[in-house]
């Protein structure tokens, strides 16, 4: 299908022998997306046979260390692994003082190129498009500037039926426009209409990640209607005064989020290490929305 998310770590702060700190790969349309990269996320590549070297694009929800203390270490391997190919890295400002700062400090440099799209807090709208995809980011509500991030396909053209186009006797060169949707006029006066030759494309499909926020329904706008939402869920709904202290969210909040925003399936994450049995997310949450999702580390949902 060509859009998969895989969970490279699941956990809130800190990371267990089971679960490591939020970090998620995402493959669309053969465009190669790691969000987030707690520690130990290149291991987590690794364990889990993705080809780290592939990942052209990554984003960075906030500059909280158990979403960036990764991105150093892995970085330095791409280069000692002898990289060429440039990356772009979109977060929050300060990101590119950061990474540098710890490479620099250590006798490190840069081997290939980093493009660095550092975005204002409370920004939102489109921070990437090619042929295929486009990427928006949105505002988070925490503690310090925190981006959401929606990843959706860009309209494919319409599919030819060659039969249909081959009674027109119109010419093959009008076939691009038929397929963008356009009606056309041959030489000859032959008017023919898109719809009667060609079928709808596949519909687009969109996933959302809502990194570490509080409850907020600001953010429906910008993920309204996805295929897959990632949305945190540190706490249970015991824990809701917690939460909002925080500035993070309960299973339940997230839920309606999803619910409000028409989201297909849910996916929670970003699990407060005092829980050792973490079901009872997915039960709190499925009294609100019933197509939820709890993770373990590797997991992959393919969007479909």
């Amino acid at each position: 299908m060509d859009f998969e998310v895989t969970i490279l770590g699941s956990n809130a702060a800190i990371p267990t022998l089971s679960r490591g700190t939020t970090s998620q790969f995402v493959q669309c349309k053969q465009r190669h997306i790691l969000i987030d990269c707690g520690e130990g996320t290149q291991l987590q590549l690794r364990k889990f046979q993705i080809k780290y070297q592939r990942i052209n694009i990554i984003l960075i929800s906030h500059l909280h260390g158990d979403h960036v203390f990764g991105l150093p270490g892995l970085i330095s391997t791409m280069q000692l692994m002898g990289r060429t190919q440039g990356v772009t890295i979109y977060g929050p400002t300060g990101i590119k003082k950061l990474l540098k700062t710890q490479l620099e400090a250590g006798g490190g440099y840069f081997q290939f190129t980093i493009d660095f799209i550092e975005l204002e807090p409370n920004s939102s709208g489109l921070i990437f498009e090619d042929k295929c995809i486009e990427i928006i980011n949105f505002p988070l509500k925490h503690r310090i500037p925190t981006h959401g991030y929606r990843i959706k396909e860009k309209p494919a053209l319409r599919k030819l039926v060659k039969d249909k186009f081959d009674l027109t006797g119109v010419s093959a060169s009008y076939i691009k426009k038929l397929t963008q949707g356009e009606n056309i006029i041959d030489n000859r006066g032959i008017e023919v209409k898109s719809d009667e030759v060609t079928l709808p494309p596949a519909k687009t499909r969109a996933y959302a990640f809502c990194s570490d926020t509080a409850y907020t329904e600001s953010i429906l706008p910008y993920i309204q209607g996805v295929d897959l939402l990632y949305h945190e869920s540190t706490f249970l709904d015991n824990e809701a005064d917690r939460a909002s202290e925080t500035f993070h969210s309960t299973a339940k909040q997230a839920a309606t989020i999803a619910l409000k925003a028409g989201a297909k399936k849910l996916v929670l994450g970003h699990f407060s290490s005092r829980y050792k049995e973490i079901n009872q997310f997915k039960l709190e949450a499925k009294e609100i929305f019933q197509n939820v999702e709890i993770p373990s580390d590797g997991d992959v949902f393919v969007i479909s």
